[in-house]
């Protein structure tokens, strides 16, 4: 135990020892996918990374305390918890009153990641800014926690709901560095390009493990951004995204849907409208995504990119 976070005995040897590592967030099958799948893809998630020659940290919430790295049956207990609740960094403490279970969001994620010693984390889609924080101030404390915490995060881009071009924009605020794996086009989560180019690219994982050292040698807090693309082979049909979307949102407004709940209600609507096409690319991204962060926590441990 390390204060009020419990680090499993493998995630913190490894970590002590140099080894890679790579977290995995929680919310994923506790409020994105449906059951039994949620369960399927967090365990084959684990192994993907073990494959790789890297130990998985998946974190959560159990029973009121953060957890960093999992077992397979609080993975179990949280995936089928009716109740479970959705965790940023803010409810973390909270959960030393109500002692219950939560998925753990990017942000919070990231924050316990980081404090856990691991530099690099596998996700699906981001948090980001929502369509009308000019006017709502709807905006995710993934961006916030990502200026903050100097991982290296991967990821599809931003969810499709999201305002893709204020996002971009609130990142370069916080001076949170982008770059597309061996693309300039900015990933679309459910689709390989949003329609937004990003400056940089990086070709390997050997890349990214030279970025990371470069800003971890200038004291820069900031998280490093990989934006990964769902292949294309595997992503949702474009000319069928955009309808869906904005029959979601008419959705969520007729509803009153708010706060937290509004990614998962958006999501679980473009699931159901695509008959599941979505939640297969959802897995395909997220598979994608885990592969490449497994590569480049190997890299950061080999040679000088253990820095």
């Amino acid at each position: 135990m390390t204060g009020f976070m419990q680090v499993a005995p493998e995630v913190a040897k490894a970590v002590a020892e140099g080894r890679p590592v790579v977290a995995l967030e929680s919310t994923i099958f506790t409020h994105g996918l449906p059951r039994p799948r949620n369960v399927e893809v967090a365990l084959e998630a684990e192994g993907i990374v073990r494959a790789a020659g890297a130990v998985p940290a998946t974190i959560g919430v159990h029973h009121g305390v953060p957890t960093v790295g999992l077992t397979e049956e609080q993975i179990r207990e949280l995936s089928h918890d009716d109740a479970v609740l959705k965790s940023g960094i803010r409810e973390l403490p909270i959960g030393a009153v109500h002692r219950r279970n939560a998925g753990t969001t990017i942000a919070s994620t990231t924050m316990l990641a980081h404090a856990a010693g691991i530099r690099v984390f596998a996700t699906g889609g981001l948090g980001g800014v929502h369509h009308g924080a000019s006017e709502n101030f709807d905006e995710s404390a993934d961006m916030v926690a990502l200026a903050q915490y100097g991982i290296v995060l991967v990821s599809s881009g931003a969810k499709a709901v999201l305002d893709i071009h204020a996002t971009l924009e609130r990142f370069e605020t916080l001076s949170v560095p982008i770059v597309g794996y061996r693309t300039n086009a900015y990933p679309g989560f459910y689709v390989a390009d949003s329609g937004y180019t990003i400056a940089h690219r990086v070709e390997s994982a050997d890349d990214v493990a030279a970025i990371y050292r470069a800003a971890r040698a200038l004291d820069l807090p900031q998280a490093l951004l990989v934006g990964n693309p769902v292949p294309e082979a595997e992503q949702l049909d474009p000319s069928l995204l955009d309808g869906v979307i904005e029959q979601a949102w008419a959705a969520l407004d007729e509803q009153g849907i708010v706060g937290q709940a509004v990614t998962p209600f958006l999501l679980d609507f473009i699931r159901r409208a695509t008959g599941d096409a979505s939640l297969n690319a959802n897995v395909a991204l997220y598979r994608n995504n885990v592969r490449l962060a497994s590569q480049i926590a190997v890299a950061l441990t080999s040679g000088a990119a253990s820095l």
